[in-house]
């Protein structure tokens, strides 16, 4: 039996007209002996009537013990649905299938879930990624699935209107641990050596901007064996491009068209562009985090100089041994209950704090265990800086200025949740606002390696008016980075290159501190195809599944993978990873030797 419709195609024109469909079973119900059953497909739901009861036997016998998720081809005739049995929720609802044929393609077993969306959502996770081919029968999965390759679609049309080549670089690459831990490929041809699965095709782009491509993408499978969280993966999609001959300007103008014609052609919204841009210190000093969320105010305030000289020597003595004193004001939480306030304690504990201060403003006094502290100067400086009414709460953090910035950057979003649990914020589910991050430090150092590590990779160029600071104060310098943010998610991040030998040389082993003989054998020939002409180029990487459950109002990029792994990294569905057998590990020269005991 050959399709004609979908089953969310039919409607009142179709009167009439003899149809076949297929699809899954949704529900069956028996009214009066006749069998209404909602037939179900990638598109939609229809509704067929099957009359168990006619003269023919084969008909009768196919129809008899159907049941739920079972698979199945009907034809009949389209028919109008009583006035009073029209479903207007459903695009088919005015119509029915009068079958005459049903053909059985396969009895379905009792699902150990229902397959229904409400019910679905309240099934354990691990049960749903068990059986992850039931759980995307489930309307709300196949709307994520397709909203995918909607979003993969869009962005190959624009990419191919600007003059990109999708190029594919290989997944068998070297081992460059500088990053996140590598998934090793070993060699059984080569004993004792490795591939390692990319963390990103970024040295092949490089390469292909010297090879003359000068305008590349891909949509990439990465990998990186890190701790999972709800949003991330150990295997992840990236758009991934690279462009010669461009600039930042440039790149800022091509990636807010794509983002346009992406929210355009999968959601119908039009935003707006240009993105404003913020550099990293001022997302720092008034967020408190690189990817600040910009639809709810909240801002952190400094006040270091006010409390320079207080008695209160938490913050004076901060102040002098170079820290700062920083204050983020939550307007109307001074109701904030004592489990509440211990919560956000703790979060500040959690990232190095050692407890959280705080003034609630209640019945016209100012409460709070340090306030007898603070002369009548301080208090003004507070007032007039916060404008503090009735009901608000400030919340301090004295530490050195990325530590006070990173707490009250927690603490200003668990604030926002507690307002919008009462009430008191709401954030539109369709508000995008987008947001370049800027003026990274192109160096961090790292105390406990007594050296500075690339803020984001040795790759990246330098602001060229910082490039004196290279050598004699490295920290000074600005990298050409920068990340795309929206709603306080890092959509994605790039920067211009280092095209020239010498100065990608000089990074590597004068700021950088890597041996020669590392940087040799891990990026010689990246140094080598410089000397023959390379243009200055510059790129950027998206994460797709995080654009993706953005696009669908989720969570989780669980939420909008077809196979995706749990936070243990584990496949449920396939059991993976699982052991191998002896002699496989003897072709790959792997010996597997089993852990002590933590114990021992």
């Amino acid at each position: 039996m050959k399709r004609t419709h979908n089953c969310g195609q039919l409607r009142a024109s179709d009167v009439g007209s003899e149809v076949s469909l297929v699809g899954w079973i949704d529900s069956i119900r028996d009214h009066g002996g006749i069998l209404f059953i909602d037939l179900r497909d990638r598109e939609g739901l229809t509704q067929i009537k099957a009359d168990p009861h006619s003269d023919d036997a084969a008909f009768n016998q196919s129809v008899n013990g159907l049941k739920d998720e079972s698979v199945i081809a009907v034809a009949g005739q389209v028919v109008a649905r009583d006035g009073e049995n029209v479903n207007p929720s459903l695009p088919t609802g005015e119509v029915e299938v009068d079958v005459s044929q049903v053909v059985v393609h396969n009895i379905a077993e009792t699902p150990p879930f229902p397959i229904d969306d409400v019910k679905g959502d309240r099934v354990h996770e691990d049960l749903r990624l068990k059986y992850r081919y039931l759980d995307l029968r489930r309307d709300k999965m196949r709307k994520a699935i397709k909203l995918r390759h909607e979003t993969t679609r869009s962005i190959r049309s624009y990419l191919d209107d600007e003059g990109f080549y999708d190029v594919e670089t290989p997944t068998l690459f070297k081992s460059t641990p500088e990053g996140a831990r590598e998934y090793l490929v070993p060699s059984r041809i080569q004993s004792g050596h490795f591939y390692a699965l990319p963390q990103s095709p970024q040295q092949f782009k490089q390469m292909l901007m010297v090879s003359g491509i000068e305008r590349y993408y891909q949509i990439a499978r990465c990998y990186r064996d890190e701790d999972l969280r709800a949003d991330r993966q150990m295997e992840f999609t990236q758009l991934d491009m690279e462009i010669s001959f461009i600039d930042r300007e440039g790149m800022y103008s091509l990636v807010e068209g794509l983002m346009k014609r992406i929210w355009k052609d999968t959601l119908g919204v039009e935003i707006e562009t240009p993105f404003p841009r913020m550099s990293f210190k001022e997302a720092m000093d008034r967020f408190g985090v690189d990817k600040p969320d910009t639809r709810f105010g909240i801002e952190i305030s400094d006040f270091s100089e006010t409390f320079a000289s207080s008695s209160f020597k938490v913050f004076s003595s901060t102040v002098k041994n170079g820290g700062v004193v920083k204050a983020l004001k939550a307007p109307g939480l001074a109701n904030i209950t004592q489990g509440e306030l211990k919560n956000l304690e703790e979060v500040a504990k959690s990232l190095g704090a050692k407890g959280l201060a705080f003034i609630k403003i209640e019945n016209g006094e100012w409460k709070s265990p340090i306030v007898k502290f603070f002369s009548e100067d301080e208090k003004a400086a507070l007032q007039d800086s916060l404008n503090l009414e009735e009901g608000d709460i400030v919340f301090f953090a004295a530490s050195q200025w990325e530590q006070a910035c990173s707490i009250l950057g927690r603490i200003r979003l668990e604030c926002a949740e507690l307002l919008k649990k009462r009430g008191e914020l709401e954030i539109p589910l369709d508000q995008y606002e987008f947001l370049w991050v800027i003026d990274f430090p192109l160096m961090t150092y790292e105390e406990d390696q007594g050296r500075y590590v690339a803020s984001h990779h040795p790759f990246t160029a330098p602001v060229p008016e910082d490039c004196e600071f290279l050598e004699s104060d490295p920290k000074k310098v600005r990298g050409q980075h920068y990340d795309l943010v929206l709603n306080g998610v890092e959509l994605g991040g790039g920067s211009i290159r280092i095209h020239q030998t010498q100065l990608q040389k000089k990074i590597f082993e004068d700021v950088l501190d890597i041996p020669k003989d590392v940087v040799q054998s891990r990026f010689g020939y990246m140094l080598e195809a410089f000397k023959y002409g390379a243009p200055p180029h510059g790129g950027i990487a998206f994460g797709l599944d995080r654009l993706v459950m953005i696009l669908a109002g989720v969570s989780s990029i669980r939420e909008v993978i077809a196979f995706p792994k749990t936070q243990k990294g584990q496949c449920l569905m396939t059991e993976s990873p699982s052991p191998v057998s002896d002699k496989q590990l003897k072709e790959l020269h792997i010996e597997c030797l089993s852990l002590e005991d933590e114990s021992d």
